[in-house]
């Protein structure tokens, strides 16, 4: 048996195998799985636009204009005038100077990261940031890494103080250490924000760099506009990274930031420079998304409307939403089994809503993640509701 088969049957005999359900219709507050029309309540798909007639309409005309695919990586023959247009209108809609695009949100943390940081550099990190900035520490080989206690500012500056004495000895080339402090924007499994001034303020202190990972606060925070302009703190945020696949409905990664920062990523990025571009479609229906958002923010208000009626509704049921400031509700049950039997319950009852387990979160951390959207009508949350107190009942985690 090899090592990668005595897992997997460890993993199956711990019921921790997942199982991918199937998807047969357009995005949207319903959908049918595996072949059954349901509640859609586990969907990044916060603003409804990954189906919006406008963006579909985009991505339609710009295949017949300039086909599919772009044939080459950028640098090369792939550099699409769509692409170009997109980065425009990103830059201005977020307030920086520029703005670039790439594969994935994953992908635009390796290049944050990976491009800016070597093994002698310093990364200090919010203990639950997404795992992509994880794996992105990684693989830029970074030897002096430093976790922080979650949105704990007293702990940061401990860290920032300890890295502070290692930047004191130059790398072996002579130059200054980089200290950069990353963290997520919104936290995807808990729905809290990062406090984004103090760890700004903290970071001009120890003449540190600042990352905020905005994937689950674009299009959510600060009009649709995420994290910076939430807080208004426009300029003062070193590396802007966000995901095109969660509020604007699509596919991508962008980061943001100053006009010579991206030109360096531009530069130097090999995620960018070695692999093809987004694909015309999915540059078309972005603009779209983008420009909606830009005249807008209808469906940002809808959204909050909506995830602040689930969140007071479900804990006026008595249960357990923890400490979510966003529409992000998770519903907290601990134990992993019971976490499992309450998703399978559910849909058993057309409300779609998948486990959070290991390691998505920490053992004893186990919930179900309610991600309410704007394309859901208060009808529909009440349809929610009802399956969610009937489960809840029957599994005894309510009266």
């Amino acid at each position: 048996m090899t090592r990668y088969q005595s897992d997997l049957e460890q993993l199956r005999s711990a019921g921790a195998i997942k199982h991918y359900r199937q998807v047969s219709s357009p995005q949207g507050a319903w959908i049918k799985v595996d072949g059954s029309k349901v509640l859609n309540l586990c969907s990044n798909n916060y603003l409804g636009l990954a189906n919006h007639p406008k963006v579909t309409k985009a991505a339609i005309k710009a295949i017949e204009k300039y086909g599919v695919g772009t044939g080459a990586v950028r640098a090369l023959s792939g550099n699409s005038i769509l692409h170009e247009k997109l980065e425009t209108e990103l830059a201005s809609f977020k307030g920086c100077q520029s703005a670039f695009v790439v594969q994935s949100g994953f992908i635009a943390n390796i290049v944050a990261v990976q491009t800016l940081l070597d093994k002698e550099d310093i990364v200090i990190s919010d203990e639950l940031n997404h795992a992509s900035i994880i794996d992105a520490v990684r693989i830029a080989q970074v030897e002096n890494k430093f976790i922080y206690t979650h949105n704990d500012m007293k702990s940061l500056e401990e860290k920032l103080l300890q890295a502070s004495k290692l930047k004191e000895t130059p790398r072996a080339d002579g130059r200054e250490k980089l200290i950069l402090i990353i963290t997520d924007g919104v936290f995807s499994m808990d729905g809290d924000i990062a406090p984004l001034p103090e760890i700004v303020t903290l970071a001009k202190k120890y003449h540190a760099l600042t990352m905020v990972d905005d994937a689950h606060g674009e299009g959510v925070l600060g009009k649709g506009k995420g994290i910076v302009e939430h807080f208004r703190l426009h300029g003062q945020v070193d590396i802007e990274v966000g995901t095109l696949s969660k509020a604007l409905g699509v596919i991508g990664g962008c980061i943001a930031g100053n006009h010579d920062l991206i030109t360096y990523y531009k530069q130097k990025a090999r995620p960018f420079l070695f692999s093809t571009g987004l694909s015309i479609p999915d540059t078309a229906a972005l603009r779209e998304s983008v420009n909606i958002l830009s005249k807008s923010n209808k469906l940002v208000s809808k959204l909050w409307k909506n995830g602040q009626y689930l969140n007071n509704s479900l804990k006026s049921l008595g249960l357990d939403t923890g400490n979510t400031q966003t529409p992000i509700t998770p519903l907290m049950l601990g134990d992993e089994q019971l976490a499992r039997d309450f998703s399978a319950e559910l849909f058993k009852n057309k409300v779609f809503a998948t486990p959070i387990v290991f390691p998505m979160v920490p053992k004893g951390k186990a919930r179900i993640r309610l991600m309410p959207s704007a394309s859901h009508s208060t009808e529909d949350l009440d349809f929610a509701l009802k399956a969610i107190k009937k489960t809840a009942q029957k599994l005894k985690v309510i009266k």
